[in-house]
């Protein structure tokens, strides 16, 4: 008999991919119905042909309506939970309360698997040097709080790095045209030679599909969901490549760059300067990246397969 997956940021870059992955598995696709959790059903609908298909069953909820949450986790045996980000003074107790309701509504309905996106905790892994990354805080506190929910519910993690799309989707990221007008210039605070884990967004759904084909071996696991770990000046390099455009990267002082973001500096300027000093996912970044690639399931894409599929229009 099929079980019933829901998956929470059902319209988002996240929950998307997991619908389309599940949908497109000759296994996956017996073995799971889908509940897609949104906001707002109608918008979800028209925004998505996915979920216009009668095997995908559309379901409105929100962290702010217990009711509403009692009603779209009502005979759901896996859940995807996914949070999303508040840069508010008190944005890292507002995320972490949204995603613990979800969580407690999602066991008191007899939920038995969680699979939950998480960050890793840069207040931990610099032993207290960095407490302003609250965006990541917030899920690394409810992924601590989901695991001490065993054995009530079973649960699995996907941590995933940077998006391939963040170089088109936010300018501060990607490549700027330079006072010459000749070449371009990608800016950050980081050494050209800091790594940066990379994943296209599209492949979430690879990642949380090796966990639903094999709840069992990957309980309590953590995929560091990217492709690889590319340098700064690697990915200027591959941006190039595949633009045909000169780009390079360009180290600024950290106040300098920072001064630039429209939103959010304090946080995002002390989360690349965590990165730069104990790497993304800790000291063993390079190897969490590498072993979350080899079990995903289906290869996972490249950036320089990202671009060629998404061109990064430098005009």
């Amino acid at each position: 008999m099929a079980k019933t997956l829901a998956v929470f940021g059902a319209t988002g870059q996240q929950g998307s991919s997991i619908i389309q992955s599940v949908l497109n598995d000759a296994e996956l696709s017996q073995q799971y119905l889908i509940r897609a959790i949104t906001r707002d059903v109608d918008a979800a609908k028209a925004k998505h042909k996915q979920l216009q298909s009668k095997v995908v069953e559309v379901v409105a909820a929100d962290s702010s309506d217990r009711g509403s949450l009692e009603k779209a986790l009502t005979g759901v045996d896996t859940a995807f939970v996914m949070t999303t980000p508040s840069f508010t003074p008190d944005g890292e107790e507002v995320e972490f309360s949204a995603g613990r309701t979800i969580v407690d509504v999602a066991v008191e309905q007899g939920v038995g698997y969680i699979i939950f996106s998480t960050l890793p905790s840069p207040r931990e892994l610099s032993g207290g040097k960095y407490t302003k990354c609250i965006h990541f805080e917030s899920k690394a506190r409810l992924e601590k709080y989901i695991r001490g929910l065993h054995p009530k519910v079973k649960s699995a993690f996907i941590s995933p790095g940077a998006f391939m799309s963040n170089f088109q989707n936010m300018p501060f990221l990607g490549p700027q045209k330079a006072a010459d007008g000749k070449s371009w210039v990608s800016t950050g605070p980081n050494s050209p030679k800091t790594p940066i884990p990379l994943i296209d967004h599209g492949d979430m759904g690879k990642y949380v599909g090796a966990i639903l084909a094999e709840p069992d071996k990957y309980e309590g696991k953590t995929f560091c969901a990217s492709t690889k770990m590319y340098t700064r000046q690697e990915a200027a390099d591959i941006v190039s490549k595949a633009t045909g455009k000169k780009v390079v990267y360009k180290q600024l002082p950290p106040e300098q760059w920072a001064s630039s973001l429209p939103f959010a500096q304090d946080i995002l300027l002390e989360t690349f300067s965590y990165v730069e000093e104990f790497g993304y996912y800790g000291p063993r970044s390079e190897e969490l990246v590498k072993w979350a690639a080899e079990n995903a399931r289906g290869k996972v894409t490249t950036f320089e397969e990202y671009l060629a599929a998404n061109p990064l229009l430098l005009n």
